[in-house]
């Protein structure tokens, strides 16, 4: 029996092994303890709700910054400054209230 989408859990278990940087794991297992479960059984939470929900249980984005066209754009501006094309002025910095 597998977890397709019903009630049904397997009793069968299996290990199962991820690479994360170390400070990554400390966070986790940190933040796991302060809400009282233990890392293991975070990632099976996890894992049942990707199996239920045939999806990731948040956002994944791209930072448009790094989109292919606005590194073209970048790179023109910076060749237009190289070459002087570009007319820079200095001003002040503007601030901007967070309200």
């Amino acid at each position: 029996m597998g977890f397709i989408g019903g009630d049904t859990m397997s009793t069968e278990t299996t290990v199962f092994s991820v690479r994360m940087d170390a400070s990554v794991k400390d966070s986790l297992d940190a933040f796991c303890a302060a809400v009282g479960m233990n890392t293991n059984t975070a990632i099976n939470m996890f894992a049942r709700v990707v199996a239920r929900e045939k999806r990731l249980p948040f956002d994944v984005a791209v930072d448009p910054f790094y989109d292919e066209r606005n590194i073209r754009h970048l790179l023109r501006v910076k060749a237009d400054i190289e070459s002087g094309a570009a007319k820079l002025t200095k001003h002040e910095l503007i601030e901007v209230d967070d309200d």
